[in-house]
Parts: C-alpha cells; sequence; structure tokens
C-alpha cells in the first residue's frame, strides 16, 4: 500500500462501493445477505476489477483537475456508456480504449457478455435496495451506421435506440427527459445542446436508493464544525452512531468504516485521513492496488462513535482532459480515431465529449444517488445533402457553352398551372 505526500489539511472523502457480504445486518426483518446468487463469469470478474481500476483512476484525474472542493463520479456509468461505445470502435482506436478500460485481452464479444450478465445481477441483487441501470443510444437521422452495431448493444446493454432529427429542439428534450425519468428525475438535465457535427448520443443512467442497514437516530443529529481544505469552518449538521459495530481499517494514514444498506449487498465505505495526511492526499493515491488492500483489510470493530454529516451534492464534468491522460486519447482526435464497426463514414468519426452528471443525497434513513454519462460523437464534417423540401431555384444549361436553357423557382410543386 502507498501513501502519497502530506499536505496541509484535513477534508471528507466519501466512496460510494459496490460490496458483496455483510457480516452484521441489524435492520429489522431485512434478511442478511452474504453471497451472491451465483458463482461469478470470468468475464464478470475480470470486468468488474478493470471497472474498479479504471474508476479510482478516472476519480484520481478528476481530483487532481478539480478546482471545487466536491467530486462526485460514477465510475460504473462512465465505463458502461464508454462501453457501448466500444463496439464501434475499430484499430488502434479499440485498442485504446480498451486497454483505458481495463480490459486486457478481452474480445469484444467477452465484453459485452461481461455487461450483460453484470446488469443482470445488479438490478435483481438486493430488494431492499432499489438500484436500476438503463442505456440508451441516439443517432441523427440520415447519417449512416451499421445495423450490427445497433443489434450488439440493444443484446448486450438493453439500451433502448432511438433515430432522431438533432436539428429538432424536441430531440434535446427527449434525451434529457429519459435521463430524468431514469433517474428519478435527480439529473433533470445532462445536455445542454446538440452541436450540428454531432451525429449520436450514447447515454447511461443509474439511480440508487438504499436506507442504512442501521439508521442513524435524528435525534442525534447536530450541529457541528466542518474544517474545509483551507482551514476555514463551516457549520454542518452531523449524524451519530454511537457503540456500534462495522468493517473497519485503521492506520496512521487514515480510518475507514463500511456502513451497509438493506440486506448488506451495498456499502458505503466512508474515508477519514488521519494526522497530516489530507483527502486529497488519498485520492492522489488511490488505485487498483490501494483500493483492494483497503477492502480487504475491513474486519468487524465496534467504534464508539460514527459521525458523517448529512449531505446533498451535485456535480458535472466533461471527462475528455481525464480519459486522454489515462490512454484514450486517440478516440478523440478527428484525424486518427477509427469508428467504422460504428459506421461506413466511421473514419470521420471520433469522441467529441463524454460529459457525467451526478447527484448524491445522504441523511439519517440513507443514500440517495443518481448518475447520467453521454458519450457524444461527432463528424469532421457531415457529408453534404441536399433536400428541396422547400420552394427552390433551378436552372437548366448547356454546360459548354454555360448557355442558360431555363430557369425557375419552384414553391409549390402540386400546382401544374
Amino acid at each position: 500500500m502507498r501513501f502519497p505526500a502530506r499536505r496541509d489539511a484535513t477534508v471528507l472523502l466519501t466512496t460510494l462501493a459496490l460490496t458483496a457480504a455483510c457480516n452484521d445486518p441489524t435492520g429489522p426483518g431485512v434478511d442478511p445477505i452474504t453471497e451472491l446468487p451465483r458463482q461469478l463469469s470470468t468475464a464478470e470478474r475480470t470486468l468488474i476489477e478493470a471497472g474498479n481500476g479504471f474508476g479510482l483512476e478516472l476519480m484520481r484525474q478528476v481530483t487532481q483537475a478539480e478546482e471545487g472542493p466536491n467530486v462526485v463520479i460514477s465510475p460504473l456509468s462512465a465505463s458502461m456508456a464508454l462501453g457501448m461505445t466500444l463496439n464501434g470502435a475499430a484499430g488502434s482506436t479499440f485498442e485504446a480504449m480498451r486497454a483505458t478500460l481495463g480490459y486486457g485481452v478481452l474480445t469484444q464479444e467477452e465484453i459485452n457478455t461481461g455487461y450483460h450478465d453484470l446488469l443482470e445481477l445488479l438490478r435483481g441483487l438486493d430488494g431492499t435496495v432499489e438500484f436500476s441501470v438503463a442505456n440508451s443510444v441516439w443517432s441523427r437521422d440520415g447519417f449512416p451506421f451499421h445495423d450490427a452495431f445497433f443489434q450488439q448493444v440493444s443484446g448486450a446493454f438493453d439500451a433502448h435506440l432511438e433515430t432522431r432529427d438533432f436539428g429538432d429542439p424536441a430531440t434535446l428534450d427527449a434525451i434529457n427527459g429519459w435521463v430524468s425519468e431514469e433517474t428519478n428525475g435527480y439529473i433533470p438535465r445532462l445536455l445542454d445542446g446538440i452541436d450540428p457535427q454531432m451525429v449520436m448520443f450514447l447515454v447511461n443512467a443509474i439511480y440508487f436508493d438504499g436506507r442504512w442497514t442501521t439508521r442513524f437516530d435524528a435525534g442525534e443529529t447536530m450541529a457541528w464544525d466542518f474544517r474545509r481544505a483551507d482551514g476555514s469552518t463551516v457549520a454542518v449538521d452531523m449524524m451519530t452512531l454511537r457503540e456500534h459495530t462495522v468493517p473497519t481499517l485503521r492506520t496512521e494514514a487514515f480510518t475507514a468504516a463500511e456502513l451497509t444498506y438493506g440486506g448488506g449487498a451495498f456499502g458505503m465505505v466512508v474515508v477519514v485521513p488521519e494526522g497530516e495526511t489530507t483527502a486529497h492526499d488519498l485520492a492522489s493515491g488511490m488505485d487498483a492496488e490501494w483500493w483492494n488492500s483497503l477492502t480487504g483489510g475491513l474486519e468487524d470493530f465496534e467504534l464508539a462513535r460514527i459521525s458523517l454529516p448529512r449531505f446533498t451534492l451535485s456535480y458535472g464534468t466533461t471527462l475528455n482532459e481525464a480519459l486522454k491522460a489515462m490512454g484514450m486519447e486517440v478516440a478523440f482526435s478527428e484525424t486518427e480515431a477509427d469508428f467504422t464497426n460504428l459506421s461506413p463514414e466511421g473514419d470521420r468519426l471520433y469522441i467529441d465529449e463524454v460529459r457525467q452528471k451526478t447527484f448524491i443525497q445522504v441523511d439519517e434513513a440513507g443514500t440517495k444517488a443518481a448518475a447520467a454519462t453521454s458519450v457524444g460523437i461527432g463528424v469532421t464534417s457531415l457529408p453534404p445533402m441536399l433536400v428541396a423540401d422547400r420552394p427552390f431555384l433551378f436552372a437548366i444549361r448547356e454546360r459548354l457553352s454555360g448557355t442558360l436553357l431555363f430557369t425557375g423557382l419552384v414553391g409549390d410543386p402540386t400546382v401544374e398551372e
């Protein structure tokens, strides 16, 4: 395990994580979930490990670039949207995207199968937790795409498919409306507009609503000073559990504890830096080795007090620069990207923007969280079209001499005289 250099202040880092076990669920009437309903396939295990590694590196990149105090991202949402996009990539673009996502030598078929099976597993894992994942693909009407691509993302990702007029304002409303519906209204607007060069949006939406296995007593919530990174303080509503046994890991750099939801299949791992270590120090060292060491070191331990601020955060960011830094730069190149598996015009297509918005609300009852990610596919220049669906002029000429024979204006082609 490695820890980064010292910084000057302490802030709270909250990471939402999926866990597969709970040793001490105490919620009334909730049966503990102590094992998965089936064994994970090799592809699923690789996909989960790759997704965790990708998500931790993405968190590290975004945190380093973020100037504001808070960061909330969804690794699963980002990897799933990009996983759909991967089906359209070819050549070096496919290799770069697959490597950045951490899929090693898995074939496209193995990756798709892993996503398909993982979707089924996550959606029905804990009946006491509301958890939904939805995917959609929105394509520009009139632009050529391969039918095989739509069949692959529809089958593997259960993706909703729509072909739309991207020049119609109703298309933007439809995409944002779909996202809002799939996130229970917590991400009401993912896209602000549709640029003329955009030909496709691949969108993922996630919604999570979990009640703590052991809920915080609202009567214990009190005003508390929260010390920000610059040393100043701000008053927060601090929730508290007393004399509670939870999976815990204590080191010189941090104290970590996991609070579970429902039957225990899902949990929130809270990592509070200790001493002169800061949350940004910890975030800068986040990788799969660090995370596996942390979660593998969690053991049941009775804590005299567990205090967590009640908070609600909305966050939005563009992931382009983070993904480029992680090795996916070729996919964003207007001259080098290869999406020939997406369209016969794929040598002119590229990823224009990967946008994500997130929401999280943590209170005494539990946690509500939502995320949506859009991968926007642009084209270097749209194929020129001529559609005479409005009044137009015409001229007939003799081409060698340039002599005009007829000219005219057609305002209504149904009127003969």
